[in-house]
């Protein structure tokens, strides 16, 4: 009778508090940690797979060693802590990020890009790298590119890097590899070790994807068979259109660019296309460029009017017409060129609204706003730990594809 008296008081014991641990206790002073959660991929109904092209080169004075401006911000003439009438900084774009000029390795900046991808039906993204050697800003890139990685797995999105050949011959100059081809084995060395098997890499049957900005430096297919036989995996390879010849057998296909105007893209979908194994297509807002304005060479010689979004319909529906299995999206945020999507003042959201049309979303819930509100209270609300805790909480509502909670609690937020 005692064992079962004893028994029993331990029974209703432990019934009280496992109801005292799942209630709300609205005294307690103890912070609530963000509930987390696994990423939710987001409903769409078109089956194109839709990458970004990312630049992560921006730096600030407050993010580099000497406390300047990176170049991609001030091209050889502007000042961006000379701050207008409008409120905005001088910076080498003719268009205006809106949430600012930033720097590429900032958590709070990569989350807010990732959050506006998502939600607009984006895939994945193809991240511009300048390999692993310490020379100009090559290393900067690199460390901005793995806060970048981080952040991907964590949003849902899958990646591959678009390779820059052209750095080799700055690396060889500099003195830190001993030829081109060997630069190149070491950079790629170090995808396959620390990217290519990542479960959120981009594989293109079967294979981890890699883009070439060119090549513009190895030109041979025989420096490309020479580069690749160091790897246990021989990637899904694509050159810049026109160009896989320089690669030969080593080259898998292309992937269109920008270029004067949609002839270009029209030529690649109707007669280079149907010869490539794997063809990438391209969809762009608009180029208008600032180097000769910024004091960073000469212009490029041709614009595309972004016509207010009207150029981005028409590659767009290109893209729809070719019946293209991969789009790249020329760019997020290569403001020197002016081919960002990213929302800027002068676009407002209205690149990534079509981009989230084109894909079908299902959802068609208005959250860019509220992605917005949130980096800004991120950067407003720095030092306060129980609102970076709930801006946490928002973060992870939003790649569980649960904007309406995120919304809540980010509109709570005084």
């Amino acid at each position: 009778m005692k064992r079962y008296i004893t028994l029993l008081f331990f029974g209703i014991m432990n019934i009280l508090l496992v109801s005292s641990c799942s209630s709300d206790d609205k005294g307690s002073d103890e912070p609530v940690k963000p509930e987390v959660v696994e990423p939710v991929a987001i409903e769409k109904t078109n089956s194109t797979k839709i990458y970004v092209h990312y630049m992560p080169w921006f730096e600030t004075n407050e993010s580099s060693a000497d406390k300047k401006w990176g170049y991609h911000w001030t091209m050889a003439n502007k000042n961006p802590n000379n701050i207008g009438a409008n409120n905005q900084r001088e910076i080498a774009a003719y268009y205006y990020p809106m949430i600012g000029p930033y720097h590429s390795g900032d958590k709070s900046v990569i989350e807010n890009h990732l959050l506006l991808m998502k939600y607009s039906g984006i895939d994945g993204v193809l991240i511009d790298w300048y390999g692993t050697y310490d020379v100009n800003d090559y290393r900067m890139v690199k460390e901005n590119t793995e806060q970048l990685i981080a952040m991907l797995d964590k949003v849902g999105l899958e990646y591959a890097i678009v390779y820059e050949d052209r750095v080799t011959t700055n690396v060889v100059n500099a003195g830190k590899a001993i030829s081109v081809t060997s630069a190149a084995k070491t950079d790629l060395a170090y995808l396959e070790k620390n990217c290519f098997s990542d479960a959120n890499y981009i594989k293109v049957n079967g294979k981890p994807l890699l883009l070439n900005f060119g090549p513009i430096v190895l030109q041979t297919p025989a420096e490309w068979t020479n580069v690749f036989n160091t790897l246990t995996t021989k990637p899904t390879f694509l050159t810049l259109w026109g160009e896989s010849s320089d690669a030969g057998v080593n080259a898998s296909g292309e992937y269109a660019w920008v270029y004067k105007d949609n002839s270009f893209l029209i030529n690649f979908y109707t007669n280079t296309k149907p010869n490539l194994s794997v063809a990438m297509g391209s969809a762009y807002p608009g180029f208008k460029d600032f180097y000769a304005e910024g004091g960073g060479g000469a212009a490029i010689g041709w614009t595309i009017d972004h016509k207010n979004g009207a150029t981005l319909d028409e590659t767009l529906q290109m893209a729809k017409n070719a019946n293209v299995n991969y789009l790249q999206l020329i760019t997020w945020n290569d403001f020197g060129e002016g081919t960002m999507i990213e929302p800027t003042v002068e676009f407002g959201y209205t690149f990534i609204e079509k981009i989230k049309t084109f894909a079908g979303v299902k959802n068609t819930e208005s959250v860019f706003p509220e992605i917005s509100k949130m980096y800004n209270l991120r950067v407003q609300k720095k030092g306060n730990a129980d609102t970076q805790k709930k801006l946490d909480q928002a973060f992870n509502y939003f790649v569980s594809m649960q904007p309406a909670k995120a919304k809540q609690l980010i509109n709570e937020i005084k």
